[in-house]
């Protein structure tokens, strides 16, 4: 591209810079898409799609809608465990009462009615924020916890008060291998990713971000704080439903009020912290180090203790998990508020220019 300056002609390689690295990263997204759909269902065995792969891919999603609400909008949230509640217990009543209702209908139908409650709990962040909108939304989980417990007729009046789905199947596919069960996540998974990328890059994500950088200068400008923000948790609640549902009818299969606990809530804030607020990116890797982590340590913890001679118990893993947790949050927000994905970014840039620095 050229322009004038001084009288003179010179040439700029700025949109060049912009256009190429874009395009290569696209086509790495869809080399990666092609891989995980095509590579990993021939290299990995039957654990790894239980213990890591499905529930990576399941709580990616998840942590996609909570990024969106806290790191594009900055509307701080920790009932996160609760709409994955609503979107799993609707999704099953939808799915058990209606006849002949479509699987994936059904699923969708979660993230729906998790919108409501979204919307319902998305009010207060008219009027506050910070701290005061966290603790609303915590009542949102509270509320969901008793609800799900002491009302029979999200359960079926199953007198365990737990639930159970079986015989998935999406047009006559049946879904009960674990290879099956990871291709429907992950179909979902690129679906939703690619949505929510559009959305952020568009002007809806645009008016999230400002309202998150200083909400008073936006509505100046002529953008609804309103309109933002409760988009901002329509769309979240409705992706952390759909997670929801995926995560009871896929991942558990059977389950009950505790697998959405508030601790569910506080590792999908933990994914978004330590992944990278405001990036799709970062949700990918926040999922994938929370779901990784106490594996690693289950086997690494162990053997280390062995080899000096010391004895780990689970327990002590359990307690360094906490730990590391802990001291990665703060370390990340003191450090590198912007996550995994800015150090990842960072390092891309480098490699490009490897070993020519200048």
């Amino acid at each position: 591209m050229f322009y004038r300056e001084n009288g003179q002609f010179k040439t700029s390689y700025r949109a060049d810079q912009q256009i190429f690295p874009i395009a290569q990263d696209r086509w790495a997204i869809l080399a990666i898409v092609a891989f995980a759909a095509i590579g990993i269902p021939l290299l990995v065995d039957e654990y790894l799609f239980r213990a890591i792969l499905i529930p990576f891919l399941i709580l990616s999603l998840a942590a996609i809608g909570v990024n969106i609400l806290v790191g594009y909008c900055g509307q701080i949230s920790l009932g996160s465990g609760a709409f994955m509640a609503v979107g799993a217990y609707m999704a099953y009543n939808t799915y058990i009462r209606i006849d002949g209702m479509p699987l994936i209908v059904a699923l969708l139908s979660g993230g729906f009615f998790a919108t409501l409650v979204g919307l319902v709990f998305g009010i207060p962040s008219l009027r506050v924020k910070g701290l005061y909108l966290a603790v609303a939304t915590l009542a949102a989980q509270f509320f969901c916890d008793w609800a799900f417990l002491r009302i029979g007729w999200f359960t079926n009046n199953n007198a365990s008060g737990s639930v159970s789905v079986s015989n998935l199947n999406v047009l006559g596919w049946g879904i009960d291998t674990p290879l099956e069960k990871y291709l429907f996540c992950l179909a979902f998974l690129v679906v939703f990713g690619v949505l929510a990328k559009n959305l952020v890059r568009g002007a809806i994500g645009r008016e999230w971000m400002s309202i998150r950088d200083m909400d008073v200068a936006a509505a100046v400008i002529g953008i609804r704080p309103m309109y933002a923000k409760l988009s901002a948790f329509a769309v979240s609640s409705f992706i952390i439903g759909v997670a929801g549902a995926l995560w009871g009818f896929v991942h558990l299969g059977s389950w009950e009020p505790a697998a959405f606990s508030i601790d569910r809530s506080f590792q999908l804030l933990f994914m978004v912290i330590i992944g990278g607020m405001g990036s799709i990116m970062g949700s990918f890797f926040g999922a994938a180090f929370i779901t990784v982590l106490p594996i690693f340590l289950n086997q690494f913890l162990p053997w280390l203790g062995d080899l000096v001679g010391i004895s780990v118990s689970t327990a002590a893993v359990s307690h360094t998990e906490f730990m590391i947790f802990g001291a990665l949050i703060v370390w990340f927000l003191i450090v590198e508020p912007h996550g995994l994905a800015k150090l990842w970014s960072i390092a891309k840039q480098k490699l490009r220019i490897w070993p020519f620095p200048h």
